[in-house]
């Protein structure tokens, strides 16, 4: 344990980001509460933070949180937030330091998920940035980023392995040097929000080339996809695209057939 590193914080997240907590946690930090959100936990997990929560005494919810909840943590003697992936918005103050982890280079992709935005050629890299949270969102000062290269046949799950392999590096250096950090934020230049995707972005179809088909599947692994014949509609999760003859498999492209790990039929 880092003796430096005992400050109060609050958590907010669910488990898109856990290894933030665990971060926290392992650094010696005082988590005095955390706020999480519902999840369906098919596609979306809070099992992890409950988890670590529960492991550590540590009180958590799944309210929003709000302005009341921040004057109370400020009396509780709170020193800095951390939210790390949370569903909700957060009234953003100045009673403490407030930082948020994002997923991706900033100020090009900010936005609630752009990381399936980026594997569709929204942005040719892929990022982690810690920067400080104001009223819009993903536009406060940069405190630090890194930005990586996107595989050829990068996948939704490989992208977030590559951003949890850095947030413990970074948020640790954070922890080490937070006030010099917080005084050398960068201030974003103008940048760019990713809209949210529809379904339309996840939606494959049957006469679908199948290199189009899988570049979908892999930006969207781990949720939801649709796939589409004339007379048919399927939702599909854990799906991919091999290649080769696929005329008589069940879910065939131009090309190829695709696989599932998880089928739903919708009609």
């Amino acid at each position: 344990m880092n003796k430096n590193m005992q400050k109060k914080v609050v958590y907010l997240g669910f488990d898109l980001m856990y290894p933030a907590l665990e971060t926290l946690l392992k650094e010696g930090a005082d988590v005095i509460r955390i706020y999480t959100c519902p999840c369906d936990n098919v596609t979306e997990f809070n099992v992890k933070i409950i988890e670590l929560a529960e492991e550590n005494h540590i009180p958590y919810t799944m309210e929003k949180i709000t302005g009341q909840d921040l004057e109370e943590l400020e009396a509780a003697g709170c020193e800095l937030l951390v939210c790390a992936g949370y569903n909700y918005r957060v009234p953003v103050t100045d009673v403490f330091p407030m930082v948020n982890i994002h997923p991706a280079p900033l100020p090009y992709c900010r936005g609630a998920w752009p990381m399936p935005l980026i594997l569709l050629g929204e942005y040719p890299e892929g990022g982690l940035a810690i920067h400080k949270m104001a009223k819009a969102y993903d536009a406060g000062d940069i405190i630090l980023q890194e930005t990586f290269f996107i595989e050829k046949r990068e996948s939704l799950m490989s992208y977030m392995k590559k951003v949890h392999m850095r947030i413990p590096e970074m948020l640790r250096y954070f922890l080490e040097h937070m006030n010099e950090c917080l005084e050398c934020a960068v201030p974003q230049t103008e940048g760019r929000y990713l809209a949210n995707p529809g379904e339309s972005f996840w939606t494959v179809t049957f006469d679908m080339e199948a290199e189009k088909a899988d570049r979908i599947l892999r930006a969207f692994y781990g949720y939801e996809c649709i796939y589409l014949t004339p007379e048919e509609k399927y939702e599909l999760i854990g799906a991919r695209v091999s290649y080769g003859n696929g005329i008589l498999t069940e879910f065939p492209v131009k090309g190829g057939y695709i696989t599932t790990e998880k089928v739903r039929k919708l009609k």
